[in-house]
């Protein structure tokens, strides 16, 4: 009687009428994507040769339950049976390339109940990314999803199984009892224990200071100081390899070759997608620096190495740089795939080196040139987050003066009053209409040493009057030098003015240019590398350290640091090294990143808000009266106008989504794993500046949404905006050089006579020669280029990050704002009334348009500093 009871309500009972648990198959999908898939030789070949090793019981999973703990394991949530993957679903049309669907069948047993987290084993001799896992028809459940996005090694590379939760978002006092082990384990394992040199397969996230940009063992003169852990050079950190020290300073981590740039440790997770490696830096860098700097040292050797003529410069784009055949054209082809070259070298046999031609001579020539293109690009090019309100004149230095001597600006009523349209510089000053563009201050301390090397340059700060029009034109350059009988003397400047013909209209062509130079490395240096790049680096290793997966801000924040560490740890091995490309591309040379490090003394995470930065700048008020809060003081300021809409919709996004969470602020206080996470980050990670009294205290609801719209800002718009302009505006490097190697030509000499019969042959002697150009211009190049497996501000790579749907509807509705603000983007570039948006060179402002496809295109704002 019994056993039939059981049986009618779906228990199952053996003969004797014992109780059996239920049990039953449920089917599972598994996607991932084989190693040798991301294998450039391998990418065209058939995805199912090889696939049949994964199979036959070489990969298996098992379900962890999220209801019951085994008390064999510490009351950790009970194990199911492994199950192992099955046919590879070879008719599956929609899955992307490279990626392979297996069929599983799980045993689910009623005393799992519902799974909570997955156990992979990989008995294979090769890794494999895992996608995601789909369990159908769980049993009082329905579809459970697995988003697990990570590289799984052979199971002998790791001392603790690989365990996946659901889903599911949890607080940590939410984890159900039986998973709370298992995601400590997690985090313990993410965090390493400090120790010994990281291997491709560790999962380690951990700290270390700049101490990798020197080479002493190749030569001392490619020792660089370490920077971060002193009060002298104070700097972020950066993801920890453990290599040991170098033979000749014990401070000092040994480098990697060139050839193994690749292969530079970063947690696996956090390496280049197969479609980006593919798309150009594998390649793309590597040829650069090894196969054709010293080919082209050969080819613009000493008497070859300068531009002649704008011609010559145009050349490049519309003609291309005729390489002989020879050992370069052989080593470029045994190095590089065919296809790849195609598009990195655009290789049409005779003209090797060509380059997309950058939008601001696509339309015209000549119109970089003018003041008007000069002063907007200060608030629609590529650093747009310069420019400040002149609050006193003349302007003052906030040097000391007990080391300096008097820093204070020498530019006169005299140079500017008769161009301020009939106002007074009291009146032009009361009415805000005069700014500045200061790289006085930045530079002068290091301008002796820097003019020491190649490079000869001067100080400056460029004033500038707002039009009624709304356009800003420049009224005066001053250019200051150290003195040269120390610098306690203060500064020996010469203040320069507009001039259209004759050798005044050549000097005040030149005055910009250096003005160019110094904004250049400051973009390079300040505005791009170290306040996104370097920034960011220990948000990605803290959240990685402190927050689980299944945490809801390091769900709402992980999109935000794709591709960061590995972008980062190549330009240690390649750009910003001792002898690498920044050097020699930029104005300080050795000295760039060491003046870097001086500026962070002054990095403040709550000046990154746009908000506070453009009120910190006197380029906009509070004024309750106006949209947001907040006026701008230059109405037409494109990349503050399109910033703060796309700010804006952050905050909304992010503070819809922390109050699903948070609902009281004892919430934000009783979290472990948030006050660890944001400890550590000001501890470790931005551990030089722990004793500042700024740093939130993260006690607050509004402290947590205020800090996490800070970082997603910096991480996607603020990138985005110093970034992917690069090349449509530098990439004709006389509109933005980033060296000068001459003075400016003084009355009564041969380069004064030379400036007045050849003006273009003086500027392009002064401005950086041709070798460098090559250099740079490839660099930014690669720079300024979207992969095509981007994803953008608004976008997920998967839809079922979370399973919670208030979240799910507030992305979707931050998605939309999104899409009002480009359409609204598109409207005021066809304003004709916005004079700045477009400008003489004709070029609409889309630097801060949320979409893009992949390549060239001067706008899209990726989530993350992922190039």
């Amino acid at each position: 009687m019994l056993s039939h009871l059981l049986k009618a309500t779906g228990v199952g009972a053996d003969d004797n009428g014992n109780k059996k648990m239920k049990s039953e198959k449920i089917k599972g999908t598994v996607v991932l994507m084989k190693k040798n898939v991301l294998d450039f030789n391998d990418f065209q070949a058939s995805f199912l040769d090889g696939f049949h090793e994964l199979l036959g019981k070489r990969v298996s999973l098992q379900l962890i339950s999220a209801q019951h703990g085994d008390t064999a394991n510490g009351l950790q949530g009970k194990l199911g049976k492994p199950a192992y993957l099955e046919n590879w679903i070879s008719t599956e049309t929609s899955v992307a390339a490279g990626e392979s669907r297996f069929s599983v069948d799980v045993d689910w047993e009623e005393e799992i109940g519902t799974p909570g987290a997955i156990l992979i084993k990989n008995n294979h001799h090769s890794e494999f990314y895992l996608k995601t896992v789909t369990l159908e028809h769980v049993p009082g459940h329905g579809r459970i999803h697995f988003v697990c996005n990570s590289w799984v090694y052979p199971d002998k590379k790791y001392e603790k199984d690989r365990v996946f939760f659901t889903n599911k978002t949890y607080l940590p006092h939410e984890m159900p009892e039986t998973l709370r082990k298992y995601r400590e384990e997690e985090l313990k394992a993410l965090r390493g224990n400090g120790e010994g040199e990281l291997q491709e397969w560790d999962r380690v996230y951990d700290y270390a200071y700049y101490n990798d940009l020197g080479d002493p063992d190749k030569d001392p003169e490619y020792a660089r100081p370490v920077l971060g852990g002193s009060a002298k050079y104070p700097y972020p950190r950066r993801g920890r390899t453990g290599r040991p020290p170098t033979k000749s300073d014990p401070n000092t981590e040994s480098r990697i070759p060139l050839l193994l740039s690749l292969n530079i440790y970063v947690p696996r997770d956090e390496r280049f997608g197969h479609l980006k490696m593919s798309d150009f830096l594998a390649y793309a860098l590597k040829s650069i620096v090894q196969f054709i700097v010293p080919e082209l040292e050969d080819l613009t050797d000493g008497t070859r190495n300068e531009f002649d003529s704008f011609e010559d410069v145009l050349e490049l784009y519309y003609g291309g740089v005729k390489l002989p055949s020879g050992p370069l054209l052989d080593n470029l082809i045994k190095n590089i795939p065919f296809e790849m070259l195609k598009e990195i070298f655009r290789t049409d046999g005779a003209n090797l080196l060509q380059y997309p031609v950058p939008q601001v001579i696509q339309d015209s020539k000549t119109a970089w040139r003018t003041d008007e293109e000069f002063a907007r690009e200060m608030l629609a090019g590529v650093d747009p987050v310069i420019i400040r309100l002149l609050e006193e004149f003349p302007p003052k230095s906030k040097l000391d003066p007990k080391v300096y001597g008097n820093q204070n600006s020498a530019i006169t009523k005299e140079h500017i009053e008769h161009n301020l349209e009939g106002l007074t510089v009291e009146e032009a000053l009361s009415g805000n209409r005069l700014f500045i563009l200061n790289h006085h201050d930045t530079l002068m301390p290091y301008l002796r040493r820097i003019n020491s090397t190649t490079t000869k340059t001067y100080a400056s700060r460029t004033v500038l009057f707002l039009r009624d029009d709304g356009t800003l034109k420049p009224l005066a350059i001053e250019l200051s030098l150290p003195h040269p009988n120390g610098d306690i003397f203060g500064a020996v400047s010469k203040v320069y003015t507009p001039a259209e013909h004759g050798v005044e209209g050549s000097i005040w062509q030149l005055a910009k240019a250096y003005v160019a130079v110094n904004d250049s490395g400051v973009h390079q240096l300040i505005s791009h590398w170290l306040n996104t790049h370097a920034a960011i680096e220990p948000f990605v290793i803290a959240t990685n350290r402190q927050l689980s997966v299944v945490h809801p801000i390091y769900k709402l924040l992980h999109p935000h640091f794709r591709d960061t560490m590995n972008i980062n740890a190549f330009a240690r091995q390649i750009l910003i090294n001792g002898g690498g490309i920044l050097e020699l591309t930029v104005f300080p040379a050795k000295y760039a990143m060491e003046m870097s490090s001086v500026i962070y003394k002054d990095w403040n995470l709550l000046d990154q808000a746009l908000t506070t930065d453009l009120k910190k700048r006197g380029v906009a008020v509070d004024d309750k009266n106006s949209p947001n809060g907040l006026r701008l003081l230059i109405k037409d300021y494109p990349y503050a106008v399109d910033g703060l809409e796309i700010w804006f919709a952050i905050e909304k996004w992010v503070r819809d989504y922390c109050l699903f969470y948070y609902k009281t602020d004892e919430m934000v206080q009783q979290d472990p794993e948030l006050q660890a996470w944001w400890k550590e980050l000001r501890e470790e990670g931005h551990g030089d500046k722990k004793n500042e009294p700024w740093w939130p205290k993260m006690q607050t609801r509004e402290e947590l949404i205020d800090s996490c719209t800070i970082i997603i800002w910096v991480a996607s718009a603020l990138h985005a905006a110093v970034n992917f302009g690069q090349y449509p505006y530098a990439g004709y490097l006389p509109n933005r050089p980033t060296i000068s190697r001459r003075f400016m030509p003084e009355q009564g000499t041969s380069e004064y006579a030379e400036l007045e019969s050849n003006p273009d042959k003086v500027f392009l002697k002064t401005i950086t020669a041709q070798l460098q150009t090559l250099l740079g211009i490839s660099l930014i190049e690669i720079l300024s280029r979207h992969s095509t497996d981007e994803v953008y501000l608004g976008q997920r790579d998967t839809p079922d990050w979370t399973s919670d749907e208030p979240p799910l509807a507030a992305f979707e509705e931050f998605g939309k704002r999104l899409s009002v603000i480009e359409k609204r983007i598109v409207e005021m570039n066809k304003d004709d009334q916005l004079k700045n948006r477009v400008g003489p060179v004709n070029v609409p402002y889309t630097l801060l348009y949320p979409t893009s496809e992949g390549g060239l295109t001067g706008k899209g704002i990726p989530n993350s500093v992922s190039i």
